[in-house]
């Protein structure tokens, strides 16, 4: 797929945006020998499985779901929070699949999204000026100067927290853990609203009344019902990183004669199945629009106010030449006050261009607010309010919202405002423990969902 003058490291020849000093530069080049010679953490057909998936996405014949955290810590991979945003992703899928009557691809910000973007290198904590927080693969989030100073051994860290955590993901949902035959073992956790429960308890109950049908008739025989595809994904960011793990790999075929035959190789990133290109790194002239051209992962770019139309189109050019369908998914982020300005161009020009993308709505990262104390929030009405614009925006231009790109924890967590459970500016402080950016709760995730599945069944009826 990439033309003759990429390799993986052909991003070091261009300028790079938001990249890492280190000091020790030995320490870098051991790092990245010792993860050139790890296994991959992915699989060439997991990944075209997701591109033919999301081929279907950007057709209008599935909606995808993306959702996770802000940023994981290494201390996240542990079974507990692991489980919860795992059965979080699959209760919001089961309700989507309710409302749109369209399969459901999931997608975690899981195993890698380590890395985060940040407006200035350094702050100042206490009077002392320090690097900025950059993810737990840079360096640590202690606010001391010798935690902040970017280690290089923590992006082998990275590799087998992103292992561990992907190990466990696949055993628990290979063992039943996403079995449609028992939804409600998923748990509602500390969800205590009623309404969500009984709108919930009835998508169940639908679901439950159609498996015993499949048994009846004896047609119930697909392990499809009882586990479920869940990928990773994060922002490519750390190119370091990502270079070291991208490899030549081919993906075993069946012909129609049923013989097994070897695809052509191709460059894969491997540290996990779908990367995307953040708001600040989508230069076209730059490192990271240069690394992502080369790979053969389906990738995501993230676009908001500032995104020119006719850059937007010279970028989908330059990452996707061959214009293959559902390769790229475009991440649109602008703010429920600004998506009617900017979507509608953005998706006339596209459309103009003959490209073929998945749209995603990102209603998180456009919507941030501060209290008067300085708290970082995100308030309920905004996200559901893009959301919705943007379902809209699509009808109107005859295009299609393929999918909904989250913040979000299975936690009891109190970091945005609004929702069926009422968190004000004052409940902020209860459980606050994001590391970066505000989190939607199970509760308000949930209630999202239900939500968004209503807008879905409207649709249908108009």
């Amino acid at each position: 797929m990439a033309t003759s003058n990429w390799s993986p490291s052909s991003w070091t020849t261009k300028p790079i945006k938001q990249d890492v000093i280190y000091e020790d530069v030995q320490g870098v080049k051991d790092a990245l020998s010792q993860l050139q010679r790890l296994p991959p953490l992915v699989t060439a057909r997991e990944v075209n499985n997701l591109k033919n998936s999301l081929k279907k996405v950007a057709l209008g014949q599935a909606f995808v779901l993306q959702g996770g955290d802000c940023a994981e810590l290494f201390d996240y991979c542990n079974q507990g929070m692991i489980e919860a945003k795992l059965k979080l992703l699959l209760q919001m899928s089961l309700i989507l699949i309710w409302g749109a009557n369209k399969p459901v691809i999931r997608i975690a910000r899981i195993a890698g999204q380590f890395a985060k973007p940040r407006s200035s290198p350094t702050e100042t904590v206490n009077g002392v000026e320090m690097p900025s927080f950059r993810g737990d693969n840079i360096n640590g989030f202690e606010a001391t100067p010798e935690s902040r100073k970017p280690d290089p051994g923590r992006l082998v860290s990275a590799y087998f927290h992103s292992a561990a955590t992907l190990n466990y993901m696949r055993a628990a949902l290979s063992s039943g853990l996403a079995d449609l035959h028992s939804p409600m073992d998923w748990g509602l956790g500390h969800v205590i609203e009623p309404s969500i429960k009984d709108q919930y308890s009835k998508i169940v109950n639908s679901v439950q009344d159609a498996l015993r049908f499949m048994r009846t008739v004896g047609i119930d025989k697909d392990r499809g019902v009882e586990t479920a595809d869940i990928y990773t994904s994060h922002e490519g960011l750390s190119l370091e990183y990502e270079s070291s793990m991208t490899q030549m790999l081919k993906q075993p075929l069946k012909t129609e004669t049923g013989v097994t035959v070897q695809s052509e190789p191709a460059w894969y990133a491997t540290s996990g199945h779908f990367l995307w290109i953040g708001d600040r790194t989508r230069q076209l002239d730059g490192a990271h629009v240069e690394f992502f051209r080369g790979i053969s992962n389906p990738i995501g770019i993230k676009i908001g106010p500032t995104m020119v139309a006719d850059d937007l189109v010279r970028l989908l050019d330059v990452v996707n030449p061959n214009k293959e369908i559902g390769k790229v998914t475009l991440i649109s982020r602008y703010g429920a006050s600004k998506i009617a300005q900017y979507l509608p161009g953005h998706i006339a020009a596209v459309q103009a261009s003959g490209h073929i993308p998945v749209w995603q709505c990102d209603p998180m990262h456009g919507n941030g607010k501060a209290t008067p104390s300085g708290v970082k929030t995100r308030h309920f009405t905004d996200i559901l309010s893009e959301l919705k614009q943007a379902l809209e925006i699509h009808r109107q231009a005859g295009s299609f919202l393929g999918g909904m790109h989250l913040e979000l924890t299975g936690e009891a967590v109190t970091e945005c405002v609004g929702g069926a459970a009422g968190l004000t500016e004052d409940g902020l402080g209860e459980r606050y423990t994001t590391f970066c950016d505000p989190r939607l709760n199970e509760k308000q995730a949930l209630e999202l969902a239900f939500l968004v599945a209503g807008f879905y069944r409207e649709e249908s009826q108009i």
